[in-house]
């Protein structure tokens, strides 16, 4: 496979298409409502931003995606509310005629069917060469864990630090930024806050959410909280903020 990576300003074309691609997010993961300062806009605020990758065997059809956001860090700590955070502070920043002076990683989605054939890496790879490109020294990630879903109940403190015999973290996504050259630095314990009624958690999920108190979700990194007393449930999911150096 001969994969070519541009921008989405090199290649508007793909604009229309970047959620066509065949992908693993679960449904519940669409309804964070701070994606919407973000996704809606990339083609006209941050296509170079927008890393697009397709194969020369099939000009034209994603194989892979990649979004960074630029936001403002004045130098302090990360947030703990990680993706969110970034992404709104990118926005009231863009809203404010305010300069940015930091760039995130946001999200790097392979398709379904090209899964596990080492293209994560030659993204992330590529994410950090362009946010380098834009004048950047760091990039950084608050990354989602792929294998934390299997331990909902183990704290993010105790999995995002977990190691192998060879000292590289136990989940293979963290492991990934590791051997890139990232540094795990915190755990951002709000990253993302999905809410929704009981009626809309069911549709998104097919569960039940019929008793009060933390429901199970497949893909998810915690359990959700659901009251039924107050008809709403609330997702709270934890990420790992990694620092690449650039």
């Amino acid at each position: 496979m001969a994969v070519r990576i541009t921008t989405l300003a090199e290649r508007p074309e793909f604009a229309p298409t970047l959620w066509d691609m065949e992908h693993t997010w679960h449904r519940f993961m669409l309804e964070d409502p701070i994606a919407d300062l973000y996704y809606p806009v990339v083609k006209t605020a941050y296509p170079d931003h927008v890393l697009v990758a397709d194969d020369d065997a099939e000009p034209g059809r994603l194989v892979a995606r990649g979004y960074l956001t630029p936001f403002v860090s004045d130098g302090g700590e990360l947030p703990d509310d990680g993706w969110d955070g970034v992404i709104r502070s990118g926005w009231l920043a863009r809203e404010g005629g305010r300069p940015t002076d930091a760039v995130s990683a946001l999200e790097i989605t392979v398709r379904r069917d090209l899964l596990g054939k080492g293209l994560s890496s030659v993204m992330l790879a590529a994410m950090r060469s362009q946010a380098a490109r834009l004048g950047h020294r760091e990039l950084v990630a608050p990354v989602r864990p792929n294998l934390k879903h299997l331990e909902p109940h183990t704290p993010m403190d105790e999995y995002a630090f977990r190691t192998r015999a060879d000292g590289l973290p136990h989940d293979a996504w963290l492991r990934v930024h590791v051997r890139a050259g990232g540094r795990i630095v915190k755990v951002a314990p709000r990253s993302m806050v999905v809410a929704g009624t009981l009626a809309e958690w069911r549709g998104w999920t097919g569960l039940p959410f019929d008793r009060s108190g933390p429901v199970e979700v497949p893909g998810a990194l915690s359990p959700v909280h659901c009251d039924v007393t107050h008809d709403h449930a609330v997702y709270v999911e934890p990420n790992v903020w990694v620092s690449h150096p650039l």
